[in-house]
């Protein structure tokens, strides 16, 4: 009779730690797709911006029909990739607009009549705003992504995410390209 207390007991730790750690990693895996949203209204924001921006200065400027048009191919193909589930490629995307945001700024530099204008240097504004959110958002994402990993990677995690497979996938980290890896580190030896 005691050992079969003892089994009972052992049995209810068993399953108290699997339901635990199970909802660990689910919470774990919610709060990174999480994080992604936060970088889409990041994302979604920083278009908006650049098309308000660029509707200001298009009497001033030549630029921005070149700027606009790139914005756009790059964000619909940062869409495209995502329906299809390349995130790698929707990733490279976003980080060209980005690129592109830093260089509406040395444009602001070089025609003073924008900088003049009020509407334009509150976008301008916007863009630099929009852009420091958007690397906080993504650190938020790559942090989350950390957790989920070390969690599913993790003695019990690696048990429970190999008997369910929606836990058992890698998500992927938010990388910059090596380009703009080189274009930081020359950046930062400037400094």
């Amino acid at each position: 009779m005691t050992a079969f207390i003892f089994l009972i007991i052992i049995l209810a730790v068993l399953a108290f730690i699997f339901l635990s750690k199970y909802n660990s990693l689910v919470a774990r895996q919610e709060e990174a797709k999480n994080s992604k949203r936060q970088i889409d209204i990041q994302l979604d924001r920083r278009f908006k911006v650049f098309s308000n921006l660029i509707n200001v200065v298009k009497e001033v400027m030549n630029y921005e029909k070149t700027t606009l048009k790139e914005v756009i191919e790059l964000r619909q193909s940062a869409q495209l990739a995502r329906q299809s589930g390349d995130e790698k490629e929707a990733m490279q995307a976003e980080e060209k607009i980005s690129t592109l945001a830093r260089g509406i700024n040395i444009i602001f530099e070089q025609y003073p009549q924008l900088k003049a204008m009020e509407n334009a240097q509150q976008l301008q504004e916007e863009i630099v705003s929009t852009e420091n959110k958007l690397s906080f958002a993504k650190q938020g994402y790559n942090d989350a992504i950390e957790n989920y990993n070390v969690e599913r990677k993790s003695f019990f995690g690696s048990i429970i995410a190999s008997m369910f497979s929606h836990l058992n996938t890698e998500m992927p980290y938010w990388e910059i390209s090596s380009q703009k890896a080189a274009e930081l580190e020359e950046y930062q030896v400037k400094l």
